[in-house]
Parts: structure tokens; sequence; C-alpha cells
């Protein structure tokens, strides 16, 4: 596991008070009980956490899973190192 990835499910998990073991990557974040509010607090944690901008088309509340917001995370943060 990427220290990306286990940082977003540690986020997720403590945004949504579920138990992290209960987080996979193909899970949607619907798939994991969280509603579009809690959703919203979740992508702003990781922009915060990450010090990046995910673009809207990058975040799919109802059918993206776990696995593409790591990997948007993933490609911000690569981004920032390039232009930096």
């Amino acid at each position: 596991m990427s220290n990306v990835q286990q940082e977003v499910f540690e986020i997720i998990s403590k945004q949504a008070k579920i138990d992290i073991g209960t987080i996979k990557t193909e899970s949607t974040l619907k798939d994991l009980g969280i509603a579009s509010l809690d959703a919203i607090e979740v992508i702003f944690d990781i922009e915060e956490h990450f010090n990046i901008n995910l673009p809207n088309d990058d975040v799919d509340f109802e059918n993206g899973t776990v696995g593409h917001l790591i990997a948007a995370v993933e490609r911000q943060i690569a981004q920032k190192s390039t232009d930096s």
C-alpha cells in the first residue's frame, strides 16, 4: 500500500467515522455510506492534507472509486512537483 493510499484511507476513515479496514480501493464513497456533504468534507480534507486541488472531473461521488480518488491525488502531487 502506498503512503498516499494509506493517508487517503485514514482521512476517509476519520471523516466518515468508519473502520479503516472496511475501505477498499474498489469501494465508492457512496458504498461506504458517505453522504454527499460528508464526501465534500473528505475531498477538502484530502486537498488540505496534500496541499493540492482536485479538479471536479476527478471527483465522482456516485461512481468514482477510492482507487480513482487515490490516482487523482497521486496525479496532482506529481503535477505539483513538476510545476515547482
